[in-house]
């Protein structure tokens, strides 16, 4: 009985430095893993174009024209970040500005300039001046224009509004550009 104890023991302790001499193992291999890991590991790599990128780097710059915007003289107008380019004939972006869009957005597509307005009472209560309209919602009107006093506030959120608030300067050069019949292009 005596010798088979020995043996439970003995096969014990030997298991039992295997163990210990694996782990060792591991540490040391997790050390020199660790030890030549790079530093930025695991943190996040900025975005680079890369030489097989179908997208040119001015596709990255939120001032460029967004790409399937149409042709031709046109605004284009993206809903998504809030921009709006005045191009000419040639695909030439004349100007690009933010603006501030009312509560109510128009469906991504091609729309023309329905009616102008010098100046006029906005839904807002705001004196505005060179209205640009090209779409409706809904019953709710939508276009361009220009707070009398230069403000650009963000729309009451409980009110349906249609305007698209530009600076005065913005506003004068959409008013000269955008007349009766100019393409408006909405994309996402």
């Amino acid at each position: 009985m005596r010798g088979r104890h020995l043996v439970a023991r003995s096969s014990t302790g030997f298991v039992s430095a295997l163990t210990a001499g694996a782990l060792a193992v591991v540490g040391f291999l997790a050390y020199q893993a660790s030890a030549n890991a790079p530093a930025d590991l695991g943190k996040a790599k900025p975005r680079t174009p890369s030489a097989s990128s179908s997208q040119s780097p001015k596709a990255k710059d939120p001032k460029a024209l967004p790409v399937k915007s149409g042709k031709g003289e046109r605004v284009v107008y993206a809903l998504g970040s809030d921009r709006v380019w005045l191009v000419d004939g040639h695909n030439k972006t004349l100007e690009s500005y933010r603006v501030t869009p009312g509560t109510v957005d128009p469906e991504p597509g091609t729309y023309t300039v329905t009616s102008r307005t010098g100046s006029v009472v906005g839904t807002d209560g705001k004196p505005i001046e060179h209205v640009v309209r090209f779409a409706s919602v809904n019953g709710v009107a939508i276009g361009f224009s220009a707070a009398v006093d230069g403000s650009t506030p963000e729309p009451d959120p409980t009110k349906q509004t249609g305007g698209i608030r530009t600076s005065r300067a913005q506003g004068d050069r959409m008013w000269e550009f955008a007349t009766i019949s100019r393409q408006v292009v909405v994309v996402r």
